[in-house]
């Protein structure tokens, strides 16, 4: 088997640019600043079944028992590997969202998985059309895969929609695995977890994307108590414990995260300001727009984004994701995670650089 994510491995490697706008994640915050003191770190602890401190309060900030909690040292992309490792069976068929976040189709067909896809449509505002999706679904169906926020776009599935598709999962036996590592970007705003809604939902998330926190990997899992019980109990397999000093500081994080929220919307607000202005001067883009998110997805009317992503790298020293990483050749990602003033920067160079393939 050669499974592997050929988007981590652009993203590990690509070549360091000075104006990036390609960062999905608030702007690494600086050690100094998580004001940790030496005392609250330790090599070694409790911290079996997760550091309990940590469960305590990851239940408290997504508003469930410390059950229904796990803990995963990996991040989001961690976390999806374990709940889909937990509840599927090599065969089983699954149906992801197209398009979406590459790795999480990795995993499915690294698991195994027999994968079938529903739409999210540039044209219908990247919603999920659940007929579209009742019509994908069969007794085999074992597990439904959504984002949301979704990932590239930054579209909101609400609440009434989620139940929907709970309903269907329902009737075949299956469950419903929601990425939400982007609604922590929505901060105060954001909707309670889908993991609420009935027992067939799974949700994951992680400090790594809403607060400039990604260094902690601090990942988890939201599920009912037995399905997190069977979920620790697997990842001995994986994980066996989590590293103690990574699990205290996030403690000190969430402790935090009022400093850490006010610093995210700082940049998020000064750069969707930036970015609507500019998608709303440029008649080659056109956009689904969101007020949420730390991500936007254009589409490049005329012209290849390839050509759009190699002029900005050799030339501005920007960077973009391009959209065959998420199965929209014509589309490119751009992340409002950087400094406000590289980011208006970046943005400049990004006009720039469509000026050149238009002349």
């Amino acid at each position: 088997m050669n499974t592997q994510s050929t988007y981590m491995n652009w993203a590990k490697t690509r070549p360091k640019v000075k104006y990036d706008l390609a960062l999905s994640g608030i702007l690494n915050l600086p050690f100094a600043e998580l004001g940790a003191k030496i005392e609250d770190l330790d090599l070694c602890g409790d911290n079996a079944y997760g550091y309990r401190p940590l469960v305590d309060m990851l239940a408290t900030h997504c508003g469930v028992a410390s059950e229904s909690v796990v803990t995963i040292s990996g991040g989001t992309s961690m976390a999806n590997h374990l709940a889909m490792a937990a509840v599927l069976e090599h065969g089983d068929e699954v149906l992801i969202e197209e398009p979406t976040y590459e790795p999480i189709l990795a995993l499915a067909e690294y698991f195994g998985a027999r994968v079938k896809r529903f739409p999210r449509l540039f044209e219908h505002g990247f919603r999920v059309d659940v007929d579209e999706l009742e019509k994908q679904i069969t007794m085999r169906t074992r597990l439904i895969v959504v984002t949301n926020l979704h990932n590239p776009s930054s579209v909101q599935i609400h609440e009434g929609t989620l139940r929907k598709i709970g309903a269907l999962a329902r009737e075949v036996g299956a469950r419903v695995l929601v990425d939400e590592v982007y609604l922590e970007a929505m901060f105060e705003a954001a909707p309670r977890s889908a993991v609420h809604l009935g027992p067939e939902f799974i949700t994951t998330s992680s400090l790594t994307k809403g607060y400039g926190l990604s260094g902690l990997r601090c990942g988890w899992i939201l599920a009912t108590a037995d399905v997190a019980r069977q979920m620790r109990l697997l990842h001995d397999i994986f994980g066996a414990v989590g590293p103690q000093p990574s699990e205290r500081l996030s403690v000190v994080a969430l402790a935090k995260l009022p400093k850490f929220i006010a610093r995210a919307k700082r940049i998020l607000e000064s750069n969707r300001a930036v970015l609507t202005e500019f998608l709303a001067s440029r008649e080659e883009l056109q956009v689904v727009r969101t007020d949420s998110g730390t991500t936007s997805f254009p589409r490049l009317l005329k012209g290849r984004v390839e050509d759009l992503y190699t002029v900005l790298h050799e030339k501005y020293d920007t960077g973009i994701v391009p959209g065959r990483f998420f199965e929209s050749p014509q589309h490119f990602r751009v992340g409002m995670c950087a400094e406000p003033e590289l980011f208006n920067e970046g943005v400049k160079r990004l006009g720039a650089a469509l000026d050149d393939l238009r002349g």
